[in-house]
């Protein structure tokens, strides 16, 4: 609020003062608007209809051109509508600066403000008030020598080393930001005012040093002399952030700890995703949850076959689904985008596509599936969008547009790849990405992976050419047979292990064997059911009572809880012919590239594991006799490591004992947060988590961020018993939690070795883990 104080007898004693009969009643007219507004609670409009009614009586295109008898009517109308509207004119100036000093108290729980808190984590802690400054004014509208403006110290969008902002003459407080007149760059000023600008520039220099950040000014000028009103920390884009920290180190302004501590992982993400272009206006039909970056259009499919098919004839398509399953991934991969109607942040169609790097909006309950008639309808409005229609999604806020909407694509600034690396010289933990395929691995190595902490092997299985002769393997009871079934797939897994690890040459590789549940590799029982009615139909019994024997076979292998079922080294145990086959083709692949001269560093890592015994099982019966066979094949060593996933609770209990065998560790944290809280992660954020979040039950989704007291409490015990044992054990995590920068603080503090993260997540990874050196040495991350 302008001008507090002032009344019909002050204003006298102000024009008289000013010289300037003129400014003084415009400051009138302005505080009767400001404080009708913010502290009386009227309506603004009906004050700008009067003032553009004056303007118009008395012919004024401007708010300078308005001279002062239209300012006086303009007062007198303002006074009436503040009795009209209020009941009564408040003149006491002391009267005046109560009732604005509650204003602003009362203003702390108006809903924008808890929106604002709420939207930027602003809890209690950090701020649980808001501060009242009463200062004495300069006046910007005292004639064409005066005036007021904002500007940054450096451009906040580029980040380039000039001055960035706007000014208007003759003008004060916020018309600037208001929109009412139209404002003039500041680099117009330094032609008209160089002695002007000079002082603005040197001021704004002076400030940014001592502050040592980009400085927001806002700056009035009386009658040729620059005052500096308020100076706050500027609110940068990502590539000025960036850029900006990076010189200031070269400028000497910051160091390169303070540079790495300006900037922060949100920073990073947003520099690697495409974004929706902001110059163009559009409206979405539909939001859900922005569960992977990015922004991308695509024609609408509804199944993964389609997409895959759709992608092979040069279409871009975007996959929807209701949810997606492990059976859909091929479609994924396929897609520019996912789309789905349920699913949380830490749904199946959320993590691959964070995984993969595709942008992602899950949760979007706006829309109904209809797989039958090939579209989707928009609930509420009259939107129907079908089978190849464009749509555009953008994983940064959520929201779904119809059509093709222009995105803007990013490339990574050369500043911060020398801001990454400066990060590299003060990070302690390694950084590793978890990957599927060989285009994962290069990606993760342009990044600045320093290895796979994570290759999963079970997609191999899911390949078209290999997926009809693993359900063999599955269906069949005798192991002679599966053996002689698995011999078949030998070459083609050895292939896909040769591809990625020529693209590790010289770096780690943790090669995860068979993970999930059998059943998800067969078809489902209603599928086989509809199937046998059919042919039952048609008389054709011999192929359904094939397809009986089929679903007999389905339904003994089909579990009431498959997640903490038949999978992982259960697998292993029970069909040793199925991690046989694994090893043997990864040792093969190994010793093929050495033979070729190639650096190779590869482990194999046993999935959910809780007994010592079953990895001791695994390694006799199926590991080791691989590893002899084919070490006696080529004639040649063939060096791995051998150690375990900890995702079972009974594991972080027992691993000294584990200890003994494993010479490494890698903590599947999404399994093992599941297995602490006794939570399904889908089923959690579809039912009951977000309430959790909203009363405040949880402070934070525990798939998202390591759950200290809990789960990060059997992380550090598992650590310092499997120490005890075995001093020079290596640990890390690969578990969703590796790409988050809180938990990967936490990893640094219970001194995990690295971490691993997904491919697009890695310079987050590099970025945080240095911010976890810097903060264990007292130092503080910026809050932006």
């Amino acid at each position: 609020v302008l001008n507090l104080g002032i009344n019909d007898v002050i204003v006298k004693g102000l024009a008289k003062q000013m010289r300037d009969e003129r400014a003084a009643y415009d400051a009138y007219r302005r505080f009767l608007q400001m404080f009708g507004k913010i502290v009386l609670g009227i309506d603004e409009k009906l004050f700008n209809e009067v003032f553009e009614e004056v303007k118009r009586k008395y012919g004024a295109k401007t708010d300078a051109e308005l001279g002062v008898e239209g300012l006086r009517e303009v007062v007198e109308k303002f006074k009436g509508i503040i009795k009209r509207e209020y009941g009564e004119l408040i003149e006491d100036p002391w009267k005046q600066l109560e009732l604005a000093i509650k204003a602003v108290f009362k203003s702390w729980n108006s809903p924008r403000a808890v929106f604002y808190r709420k939207a930027n984590n602003i809890t209690p802690d950090i701020a649980d008030g808001t501060a009242v400054c009463i200062v004495a004014m300069v006046f910007g509208n005292i004639g064409e020598t005066s005036g007021t403006g904002v500007v940054f110290s450096r451009n906040p969008a580029t980040g380039e080393n000039e001055l960035y902002g706007e000014f208007l003459e003759t003008a004060q407080g916020e018309d600037v930001v208001a929109g009412i007149r139209t404002p003039r760059p500041v680099s117009e000023l330094k032609k008209l005012h160089p002695k002007l600008y000079e002082d603005l520039y040197a001021g704004a220099k002076l400030l940014e040093r001592v502050k040592k950040e980009v400085q927001d000014i806002e700056f009035t000028v009386e009658r040729g002399k620059i005052y500096f009103l308020q100076t706050r920390n500027g609110k940068l884009g990502p590539i000025a952030r960036v850029k900006t920290v990076v010189d200031m180190v070269k400028e000497g302004i910051l160091t390169r700890e303070e540079a790495l501590l300006r900037v922060s992982p949100n920073h990073v993400i947003q520099l690697l995703y495409p974004r929706i272009d902001t110059s163009v206006k559009a409206s979405p039909i539909a939001s859900g949850l922005p569960s992977s970056p990015g922004a991308v259009s695509g024609m609408v499919v509804f199944t993964a076959d389609e997409a895959v098919e759709w992608s092979k004839q040069g279409k871009r398509v975007i996959l929807v689904r209701e949810e997606t399953k492990p059976d859909d991934v091929h479609g994924m991969y396929a897609s520019v985008g996912i789309l789905t109607s349920r699913g949380g942040m830490t749904s199946h169609a959320a993590v691959v596509a964070r995984a993969i790097g595709k942008p992602c909006v899950v949760g979007c309950e706006d829309i109904v599936v209809d797989y039958d008639n090939k579209l989707f309808r928009v609930k509420g409005k009259d939107v129907v969008v079908r089978e190849g229609e464009y749509i555009t999604i953008d994983g940064f806020s959520g929201n779904v547009y119809l059509g093709i909407v222009p995105t803007v694509e990013p490339k990574i600034p050369p500043e911060l790849e020398e801001l990454l690396s400066w990060a590299d010289e003060f990070r302690r933990l390694g950084v590793r990405a978890n990957a599927d395929i060989p285009e994962d691995a290069e990606i993760a190595r342009r990044f600045g992976a320093e290895g796979i902490g994570l290759l999963r092997t079970e997609r191999m299985f899911r390949a078209p050419d290999r997926l009809e002769v693993f359900r063999n393997v599955i269906l069949s009871s005798d192991a002679d047979e599966r053996r002689r079934t698995l011999e078949k797939l030998v070459p083609l897994l050895k292939k896909d292990f040769i591809e990625i690890l020529k693209v590790m040459n010289g770096l780690p590789v943790i090669i995860r064997l068979f993970d999930p549940p059998l059943h998800e590799f067969l078809p489902k029982e209603s599928e086989l059911m509809s199937e046998i009615m059919d042919l039952k139909l048609k008389g054709k019994f011999e192929e359904a009572a094939e397809k009986e024997k089929l679903l007999k076979r389905v339904s003994m292998l089909t579990e009431a809880n498959p997640m903490m079922g038949h999978r992982g080294v259960r697998v292993g145990v029970v069909y040793p012919e199925i991690y046989m086959a694994q090893a043997k083709a990864i040792f093969e692949a190994v010793a093929e590239l050495i033979k070729g001269g190639y650096d190779i560093k590869v482990s194999v890592m046993i999935p959910q594991v809780s007994d010592v015994k079953e990895l001791i099982y695994v390694k006799e019966h199926a590991v080791d006799v691989a590893h002899r066979d084919v070490e006696s094949k080529y004639g040649i060593k063939v060096p791995y490591k051998y150690g375990t996933m900890i995702e079972v609770v009974r594991a972080c209990l027992t691993a000294d004992e584990i200890a003994r065998v494993a010479e490494f560790f890698s903590f599947g944290t999404n399994d093992l947060t599941q297995a602490v809280y006794t939570f399904s992660r889908d089923d959690a954020e579809a039912k009951f988590l977000p309430r959790y979040l909203e009363l405040g039950i949880l402070e934070f989704n525990p798939f998202e961020t390591i759950d200290v007291k809990g789960v990060g409490k059997l992380m550090k015990m598992c650590v310092e018993e499997a120490r005890k044992v075995r001093k020079d054990i290596e640990i890390g995590i690969c578990g969703e939690h590796g790409g988050d920068p809180k938990s990967i603080e936490f990893c640094h503090k219970i001194g995990l070795d690295y971490v691993s993260a997904s491919p697009y997540r890695i310079l987050v990874a590099r970025l945080a883990a240095a911010h976890a050196a810097l903060k264990e040495k007292g130092l503080k991350l910026a809050e932006y």
